[in-house]
C-alpha cells in the first residue's frame, strides 16, 4: 500500500511539473517550436549550395532550398572553444573571460547560456549527434565551467518527456582534422591563391572536401529523422560551422578563411520559401534567433535575429585571436561589408610562428616553408614580422593579400576602422590585454605542448627536430602524392 502512494505521489509530481511549464502530453507546443543546431566542426562555405564546384553536398542543399541561406556569416573567432563560448552565450568571448583557445584558467559565467533561457523556458535540452539511442558526448568545447551532469538533460530528443519542445544541438565532428581519404582528384575544385598550386595541396584541399561530404551525409541524417518523426514543420533548424576552415591562413587567422562559415536557417512552419541574404550575419545571432523563436524575451545582446523578415545585417562585424596551443597572440579584427582591418598586437611574432598543432596537421604550411627556402615561393606569410596594421579592400581583393594599411588613398578608412576597434574594446570590456601568466603556469602550459608534439611525432615514427625537406617527403607519402 505504501509502495502503492508513492507511485501516484510521483506520478502527480511529475504531471505537475509537465504542466508548470504548459507542456503536458495533451497541450499542443505549436507556439513552442523545437529548435535544432546542427555545428560542423571547422567549415568553410565550401559546399555547393554556397556555389563551390567538384563537392556533393545534396543535405544542405535540400535545406539551403528549404529555408534562408546566409551568404556571408561569420564567427566572432577562428577557434572552435573562443567561438563556442561567445555563440553559447550570445557574448564576445574577450567579454566573458573565454577568448584563449582552451583556456587553463577557466570560471564560472556570470551570464546565461542560450540552454539556460530554453531550460527555463521548458524546453528539454539535448547533447549529442543526433543518433536515436546514442550515448556519447559529443564536443561541446567551451572555456567556462559547466556541469555536464545537469547542464543537459540527456543526449537524445527521445528522452524528453510527450509534448516538451527540445533544443537539441547536435555536434558533427566533421570536416575536422584528421580527414578522410577522397576517393578523387578535384581538378576543377578552385583552392585559395595564398596556397601553392601543388599536389600536396591539391591532395589535402581533396581530403577536405571528402570530409565535408562525410559531413553532408550525416546532416541528411538528422533531417530524415526529423522528417520520420514528423517534426520538421515546426522545428527550427540552424546550420552552421563553429568558425572556418582548418588550413593556413584559415583556422586560427582573423582572414575571412578562418572566420566565414556557412550559416543555414530552416522553420517551414514560420519561413516560407527559400532565399538568400547577403548582409554580414554573426554567429552571436543564433542566441536572439533561438530565444525568439521560443517565445523568450531576448534580452540586449550584441546579435540580432535572424528570423526578422526585414533582416539587412550587420554594419559591422568584430573578432578576435588569442592564445591558441602554444601560439600566444592578441589580433583583433573589425570588418564592413566593403573593408577589414586588423590590429596585431605582437607584430614581433611571424605569420608561421610556431604551433604544435598546425605543424602536426597542416602539410600545406611545410610546403610553403620549403618552396619558399628553394626560392619557388613568396608570400607575405614567410615574413619573420607583422605589421601592427593591415587594411583590406574585401571587393577589390577577396582573399585579402593586398595590405593598403600603408596606402595614402586609405588613409581616411584606416583611422575610422582604427577608431571604431577601439570603441569596441572599451566598450565590450575586451579582456585580452590581461596577461595570461598571472593566472596560468605559462612554462608548464608550454612544455606540455611541446610533449605532445614531441610524443605525436615520434608515433609518426619521426624525430620531432625532422627538417622541413624530410618531413615534406613524409607528408607526400601520408597523401599518396609521387
Amino acid at each position: 500500500m505504501r509502495t502503492h502512494s508513492i507511485l501516484i505521489a510521483a506520478l502527480l509530481c511529475a504531471v505537475f511539473q509537465a504542466n508548470s511549464h504548459g507542456f503536458g502530453a495533451d497541450q499542443s507546443n505549436d507556439d513552442h517550436p523545437n529548435v535544432v543546431w546542427i555545428i560542423a566542426d571547422d567549415l568553410g562555405p565550401e559546399l555547393a549550395c554556397y556555389g563551390y564546384p567538384d563537392v556533393a553536398t545534396p543535405h544542405l542543399d535540400r535545406l539551403a532550398g528549404q529555408g534562408r541561406r546566409f551568404a556571408n556569416a561569420f564567427s566572432t573567432a577562428p577557434v572552435c572553444s573562443s567561438s563556442r563560448s561567445a555563440f553559447q552565450t550570445g557574448r564576445y568571448q574577450t567579454s566573458i573571460g573565454c577568448y584563449h583557445h582552451l583556456t587553463r584558467d577557466k570560471k564560472e559565467l556570470q551570464v546565461p547560456t542560450v540552454i539556460d533561457w530554453m531550460r527555463d523556458a521548458g524546453y528539454f535540452i539535448s547533447h549529442g549527434n543526433g543518433e536515436v539511442g546514442n550515448r556519447k558526448a559529443n564536443k561541446y568545447g567551451v572555456n567556462y565551467l559547466y556541469d555536464k551532469k545537469t547542464h543537459f538533460d540527456a543526449y537524445d530528443w527521445s528522452e524528453r518527456s510527450p509534448g516538451q519542445p527540445f533544443f537539441a544541438q547536435v555536434h558533427l565532428h566533421e570536416p575536422h582534422r584528421p580527414f578522410v581519404e577522397s576517393d578523387r582528384k578535384r581538378p576543377i575544385a578552385a583552392i585559395p591563391p595564398y596556397y601553392p598550386d601543388h599536389p600536396i595541396t591539391r591532395a589535402d584541399w581533396s581530403n577536405y572536401l571528402a570530409t565535408i561530404e562525410v559531413m553532408d551525409q550525416k546532416v541528411g541524417q538528422v533531417l530524415d529523422r526529423l522528417d520520420a518523426e514528423g517534426l520538421s514543420e515546426n522545428t527550427l533548424v540552424i546550420f552552421f560551422g563553429d568558425h572556418g576552415r582548418p588550413h593556413v591562413r584559415g583556422k586560427q587567422w582573423l582572414y575571412d578563411g578562418g572566420l566565414h562559415t556557412p550559416l543555414i536557417v530552416r522553420w517551414p512552419a514560420k519561413l516560407a520559401g527559400a532565399s538568400v541574404e547577403t548582409g554580414m550575419a554573426s554567429l552571436l545571432d543564433l542566441a536572439p534567433t533561438t530565444l525568439q523563436a521560443a517565445g523568450i524575451s531576448v534580452p540586449e545582446l550584441p546579435g540580432k535575429s535572424l528570423l526578422q523578415e526585414d533582416w539587412k545585417g550587420h554594419e559591422q562585424l568584430f573578432a578576435a585571436r588569442d592564445r591558441c596551443g602554444d601560439a600566444p597572440d592578441r589580433i583583433r579584427s573589425v570588418r564592413t561589408e566593403r573593408y577589414k582591418y586588423i590590429r596585431n598586437f605582437h607584430p614581433d611574432k611571424p605569420y608561421l610562428q610556431l604551433s604544435s598543432y598546425k605543424k602536426l596537421s597542416y602539410p600545406v604550411e611545410t610546403l610553403m616553408k620549403v618552396l619558399h627556402a628553394e626560392g619557388r615561393w613568396d608570400s607575405l606569410m614567410m615574413a619573420e614580422t607583422r605589421p601592427e596594421e593591415e587594411l583590406y579592400d574585401l571587393k577589390a581583393d577577396p582573399f585579402e593579400m593586398n595590405n593598403l594599411a600603408v596606402s595614402q588613398g586609405h588613409s581616411e578608412t584606416l583611422m575610422q576602422l582604427r577608431g571604431e576597434l577601439d570603441s569596441w574594446i572599451e566598450r565590450t570590456g575586451d579582456q585580452g590585454g590581461v596577461d595570461e601568466s598571472l593566472s596560468v603556469d605559462m612554462d608548464a602550459l608550454m612544455a606540455e605542448k611541446r610533449e605532445w608534439y614531441e610524443r605525436t611525432m615520434k608515433r609518426r615514427g619521426l624525430d620531432p627536430a625532422i627538417s622541413d625537406q624530410e618531413y615534406l617527403i613524409w607528408w607526400a607519402t601520408e597523401l599518396g602524392v609521387e
